[in-house]
């Protein structure tokens, strides 16, 4: 029976572009997972956007001489481009600067308020000596008072996974100018995380055989020190307080990682209201078989598998202090949260300002999409750090996409269509074809089933010894030397044909655009596997903006379909380029080495 999946993707940050780091943590699995629960038949809903609130997008619009309005909608477009370059199939990517965002946002803080979950109180916080602004969480570093890390920020220390305060660092500097940051008395609201520790910890405990280890035990080793938190902060950049005699304030606005965890389910809202039916989300918050897929770097761990669910928890009614659930009504926790490790580059950690980096817009003017997702699924942090290096992503293009896969698609079809002109007809099969077409068949449970548990290693490995399988059954079968045998030669290619569909099926979810050209080689008709889009819409003030959508509705179903035979068949084109290893050397001499 079709479920309904929420595919709920990180939201990136909008004060710069995108590099491969961050789209191997949070783009390229998302976008697997949901391609392949469609192909399953089930309802995806992937939503995310750009992350645009906060000090950071202010600091930055300050260096650059614009508003933070302006630089939202600068790189908010860069990231949506990018994104869809990359293949992304969102249902609806936006942004956290639209009026359904606020107004969604502003709804779950009245809930936890009205529930008693969130209380006013005055702290200390951190102010810049030299410019009078608040410095955010982020901004500053220290000595880790827990574990003595030099380089804790001001929010989370890396190292241990502790949530922290500024104040609680030793030797706090500014992360800006270096400076040592002033602290000052300010009021501000906090949301009650110690009195979720027991709601969250049996819902952790639940969890136990679903999600990874990695994730479930950092998590639950957090729930002994769980701290109110706070969710304003002294800006005027940022979601108001929706509050009487706070909500007019120009000096107070929501913490910017508050709202935007809040995201997924304002970007689920928007799509409804755009798809024409205002409450068709509640299909993925409220339906109780729905199931809610949360994708992210490892550094956002504690805000999805602690900060977030304590929100719904808190919305939902359902404490220490139990309440009532919100107008929204009750919402459905997080089924699991995927967190990959992180991507090294060339054996140093990614720098935009040291120059250590590449961005996605960069690679893909270089490079093919596809030979980028390939890469990030076989080679990826899915269960430990990765090092990205020029020298592996040259051996696998040129050993697996193009001498494996591509030359498959390339022998298979150019033989068909020079001595058939479209494709063979079957005679008597043999055990080897027998035991090949068994082999393809039986890779679809074998990849869905590590798919479904968000293993794309695995999944990508076992589809490629497939291909492999395939080739070694060309060679052993050699049909261009069985010149007087055109009946075993048919029915040879129809074998190999039909293994090459059956990949091309296999690797739809990882290579979804180079999956799209095998399909029209083999003479398939209409859309395999849809592609996003980027559209114009409107805000309801009128301000325009760009969103990432697409119909995703094509062929592709996640089984093996039979090849007809007499379909016309043209010489194939290359399905990758290969390349020159001397790229090695010259993207090492971009990186300064």
């Amino acid at each position: 029976m079709a479920q309904h999946i929420l595919t709920a993707v990180a939201w990136p940050y909008a004060n710069g572009p995108r590099h491969i780091g961050h789209v191997s943590g949070f783009g390229v699995p998302s976008d697997v997972f949901s391609r392949y629960q469609r192909m399953a038949g089930n309802h995806v809903l992937m939503v995310s956007g750009t992350d645009e609130h906060g000090t950071p997008i202010q600091v930055q619009a300050d260096r650059e001489g614009v508003t933070a309005r302006e630089l939202a909608d600068r790189y908010n477009r860069v990231i949506a481009e990018d994104l869809t370059a990359l293949g992304l199939s969102y249902d609806l990517f936006t942004r956290t600067t639209t009026s359904n965002h606020y107004a969604v946002a502003q709804e779950i803080f009245k809930g936890l308020y009205a529930n008693g979950y969130i209380f006013p109180k005055t702290t200390l916080g951190a102010v810049s000596p030299s410019t009078g602004r608040t410095l955010p969480d982020r901004y500053i570093e220290g000595t880790c008072p827990i574990c003595g890390y030099d380089g804790a920020r001001g929010d989370q220390c890396d190292n241990c996974g502790n949530q922290l305060d500024p104040v609680d660092l030793i030797e706090p500097r500014s992360r800006i100018n270096g400076e040592k940051p002033k602290f000052v008395e300010t009021e501000h609201f906090m949301l009650d995380l110690p009195a979720f520790t027991e709601a969250l910890g049996s819902w952790l405990q639940s969890k136990q055989g679903e999600w990874r280890p990695n994730v479930l035990k950092f998590s639950l080793n957090l729930l002994g020190d769980l701290q109110p938190r706070a969710i304003s902060r002294d800006l005027d950049w940022g979601v108001p307080i929706p509050l009487d005699g706070w909500r007019d304030r120009g000096d107070k606005r929501l913490y910017v990682w508050f709202d935007a965890v809040i995201g997924y389910l304002s970007a689920s809202i928007e799509w409804a209201r755009r798809s024409g039916d205002p409450d068709a989300w509640r299909q993925w918050w409220q339906n109780p078989d729905a199931r809610g897929y949360y994708f992210m770097g490892k550094d956002n761990i504690v805000f999805h598998s602690e900060i977030w669910p304590a929100m719904l928890l808190g919305y939902n009614g359902k404490g220490a202090r139990d309440g009532d659930p919100g107008s929204l009504g009750e919402l459905a926790l997080p089924s699991e949260v995927v967190s990959s490790e992180f991507l090294t580059m060339e054996g140093r950690k990614f720098s935009s300002s040291r120059q250590v980096v590449i961005y996605v817009r960069d690679f893909l003017s270089r490079y093919d999409a596809d030979a980028l997702r390939y890469y990030i699924a076989v080679a990826g942090p899915e269960n430990q750090d990765t090092d990205f290096t020029w020298s592996e992503f040259v051996n696998r293009n040129n050993g697996e996409l193009v001498a494996a896969w591509g030359n498959l698609v390339n022998r298979s079809i150019s033989m068909a269509a020079k001595n058939f002109g479209a494709v063979p007809e079957a005679g008597d099969l043999t055990d080897a074809d027998r035991a090949l077409l068994a082999r393809s068949k039986a890779a679809f449970p074998a990849v869905g089933a590590e798919l479904g548990r968000s293993r794309f290693k695995n999944a990508v490995t076992e589809a490629f010894d497939v291909v492999r399988d395939a080739n070694r059954y060309l060679a052993e079968q050699e049909p261009w030397k069985r010149k007087d045998e055109p009946e075993r030669v048919k029915s040879i290619l129809h074998v190999a044909l039909q293994v090459v569909d059956d990949a091309k099926t296999l690797l739809t979810p990882f290579l979804p655009a180079s999956s799209n050209k095998v399909h029209a080689m083999l003479g398939g008709q209409g859309v395999w596997s849809g592609m996003p889009e980027m559209r114009e819409v409107a805000d309801e003030d009128g301000r325009g903006y760009p969103v990432i959508t697409g119909d995703y509705h094509g062929a592709a179903k996640w089984e093996p379909a039979p090849i007809r035979p007499g379909t016309p068949l043209a010489p194939p084109t290359p399905l990758f380029a290969k390349l020159d290893p001397k790229l090695v050397d010259e993207e090492l001499a971009r990186l300064g080495e």
